[in-house]
């Protein structure tokens, strides 16, 4: 069997969503499974070795022109060629490309529209190469947003569409109006194009069936996974002199709820943890859109005497996030939002790491499975310096969550669990039997 999945770069970004297709490609592939990753947009960025195709289809810089300039509707496809060329697109994504929803509203809607919107001419050309060149027994696309290109696909090359769903409602509810309405309209109308649905949370699975207005039977559950190589090495020997290490690893942005986390850390300092015994380390990928806030964050932590108990690391690449991982005592990301996947909460726990998380999104069942940390009000610093000063001062309680955490991750959470339950859905899609 032969599969083509479609995923999206995100303008420079390091995402959960590429990380997750990417990790999922890989391991399929390593399982001797014939898949093509096809990028969309933008390069994708992930910290593993990036085993996506090397062309980017409805490249971000035409879709844009197609959007707003008319007359470049009709250039010729050299011109685009060029423009879409995969380093181009790199470079103009890590100068800014912008991902803001509240002014995508008429691209996104144009895009859902498929054949109809003003990207047709991006469509044609990738069915083509999906038809003449790779011809796949089965299409799978990394999220909704990418369903215009559905009933196309079907039409032309005859074979089972899938979708997976990871976090789009996020971006569909900043829309603005009249924008948000119609692209609703439109997304549910389109989803009866799809086959079937794939989310990697229960939680997320029941909420985009209602949000999409799926049949529940459409929608299927396949339990995240990442690379497990190299995480769980036993790391530094833990010296007791250490001061306790709180962390952070996510996007570095108000969703994520950094904010929570820095005023819980300057309660967890005050509350008597010393100021030469507890510190707090923040890694992962900063955007332009939200420097100035970041800078803000960090220059009130600074005012309230915190700043030289703050270490900024900054993006890291897979060997630098196992080793901050590994220097953690505890990790918290308190997001704002309801996080449908939550990819290092199981990065922390393959190395040992427990978590506090707040009791909203997949959080809870990610805690329930695994047994590797403690659930608190959400959006709440005080719930979440509570939960962190709990496992502060008890030490072997944190240490056995940890362990049990990364039990589990190692015996249940791996890429190739994923990859084999990808498969099997494949399978029972294009009736094809294991060989």
């Amino acid at each position: 069997m032969r599969s083509a999945y479609i995923t999206a770069g995100a303008a420079g970004m390091i995402c959960g969503s590429c990380l997750h297709d990417n990790t999922l490609a890989a391991a399929l592939k390593r399982l001797g499974h014939d898949i093509a990753l096809v990028p969309t947009y933008t390069p994708i960025r992930t910290d593993e070795a990036d085993v996506s195709i090397d062309r980017v289809f409805y490249g971000a810089i035409s879709v844009y022109l197609e959007q707003n300039v008319p007359l470049f509707r009709s250039v010729p496809k050299a011109v685009e060629r060029v423009l879409d060329h995969p380093r181009l697109l790199g470079l103009v994504s890590r100068i800014g490309a912008s991902i803001d929803a509240r002014h995508l509203g008429g691209l996104t809607l144009s895009l859902l529209q498929g054949e109809n919107g003003r990207q047709s001419k991006e469509l044609d050309e990738l069915v083509a190469w999906l038809r003449d060149d790779y011809r796949p027994d089965i299409v799978h696309v990394t999220n909704p947003l990418l369903i215009g290109i559905v009933r196309k696909i079907k039409g032309e090359l005859g074979v089972p569409v899938l979708c997976s769903v990871q976090g789009e409602d996020i971006f569909l509810e900043q829309l603005v109006e009249p924008f948000r309405s119609r692209v609703r309209d439109v997304l549910r109308e389109r989803v009866r194009d799809v086959d079937g649905f794939v989310a990697t949370s229960r939680y997320y699975a029941d909420y985009m069936t209602g949000y999409l207005g799926l049949p529940p039977q459409r929608m299927h559950h396949v339990k995240l996974g990442i690379h497990l190589d190299g995480h769980g090495g036993a790391g530094p020997e833990r010296d007791s002199r250490r001061p306790f290490t709180v962390g952070y690893l996510a996007r570095v942005c108000p969703e994520k709820g950094l904010h929570v986390l820095l005023d819980a850390f300057r309660l967890l300092v005050e509350r008597g943890a010393g100021k030469h015994e507890t510190r707090l380390r923040i890694a992962g990928w900063l955007g332009q859109r939200d420097r100035k806030w970041f800078d803000e964050c960090m220059a009130r932590a600074r005012s309230q005497g915190l700043g030289a108990l703050i270490e900024h690391v900054g993006e890291v690449d897979r060997r630098d996030k196992i080793d901050f991982l590994q220097s953690l005592d505890v990790l918290s990301v308190p997001t704002i939002y309801r996080e449908p996947k939550g990819l290092y909460v199981l990065e922390a726990l393959a190395n040992g790491v427990p978590v506090v998380q707040p009791r909203h999104g997949a959080f809870p069942e990610l805690i329930a499975e695994t047994g590797g940390g403690l659930l608190v009000e959400p959006g709440s610093p005080e719930a979440v310096a509570a939960g962190l000063h709990e496992l502060m001062v008890d030490p072997e309680r944190r240490v056995a969550l940890g362990r049990r955490g990364k039990e589990v991750v190692h015996a249940v959470y791996g890429d190739v669990a994923m990859a084999e339950a990808t498969l099997d859905l494949y399978r029972r899609y294009t009736r094809e039997t294991p060989g």
